[in-house]
């Protein structure tokens, strides 16, 4: 289940199940938003796409937060010529990932096939990590 306060592309509670990980917060946020919270959490100097907390493992409730910057997710949709439907989900399926322990910084490629196969499930666009690997 998502535990979130505004409207959400259903596909998300798909996500969930398809990955049976647990409840999961989802909070909307515009790039200064975002920038406060990546120079709060992280003492980085700018924004980004998104932020994922995990939380310590307690009964009933939430995994973890995933942050998704709004604007930036609008932004990156245009850049790559899909909705915001299909950019949200793809943040969120990177955030999730974070979330249950994956790190493409320091994996041998466990996240990234992870991602590919959610994506491929659901009929997604390019991943975030396949995007950045083509930079």
């Amino acid at each position: 289940m998502i535990i979130c306060e505004e409207k959400y592309p259903k596909i998300l509670d798909e996500i969930i199940e398809f990955l049976n990980s647990g409840d999961v917060e989802l909070v909307f946020v515009n790039s200064v938003q975002m920038y406060e919270i990546n120079k709060a959490q992280r003492n980085l100097d700018k924004t980004t796409d998104v932020l994922s907390f995990p939380y310590q493992k307690i009964p009933n409730f939430p995994i973890g937060s995933i942050v998704i910057n709004l604007d930036l997710a609008k932004d990156m949709a245009i850049n790559f010529g899909h909705n915001i439907e299909d950019e949200i989900a793809l943040l969120f399926i990177h955030g999730i990932l974070h979330i249950l322990g994956f790190d493409h910084e320091t994996d041998s490629g466990q996240m990234r096939d992870m991602e590919e196969k959610i994506i491929l499930n659901f009929n997604l666009p390019k991943s975030l990590i396949l995007r950045n690997d083509d930079e």
